[in-house]
């Protein structure tokens, strides 16, 4: 579905740019009128302004849509699970080796020698 919206999308970008530029400015019709050849076109003199200017509407408002959908589709779609989202487990700290505590034993294997055991 994103694919094919993705293509209307492209081919309205290129429509409406391709209109535009085809399309004549406010001035060209001054030009027409002293024979420059303009006014015998392929829709006659008239029906190419009203052609090529309904023709932009359409596909600006085909654009617009699209461009509204692929926004709605992007803000919407499940979240790929990489790498960098996957939580480790937490890792249990231990407590800081301070230099006086060369000869004493960790809390931690004292916790895990029997009771009576000397701790090395």
């Amino acid at each position: 579905m994103e694919s094919l919206l993705w293509m209307v999308h492209v081919i309205a970008a290129a429509g409406v740019i391709g209109l535009v530029l085809m399309q004549h400015g406010k001035g060209a019709d001054m030009g027409a009128a002293f024979g420059s050849g303009a006014s015998g076109s392929l829709f006659g003199s008239s029906g190419s302004a009203n052609f090529l200017s309904r023709a932009t509407a359409i596909l600006a408002t085909v654009f617009f849509v699209t461009s509204m959908s692929l926004t709605y589709l992007s803000a919407h779609r499940a979240k790929p699970v990489g790498l960098m989202d996957v939580q480790k487990p937490a890792v249990q700290q231990s407590a800081p080796v301070l230099p006086g505590d060369a000869g004493k034993a960790s809390p931690q294997s004292q916790a895990g020698s029997k009771a009576g055991e000397i701790p090395k």
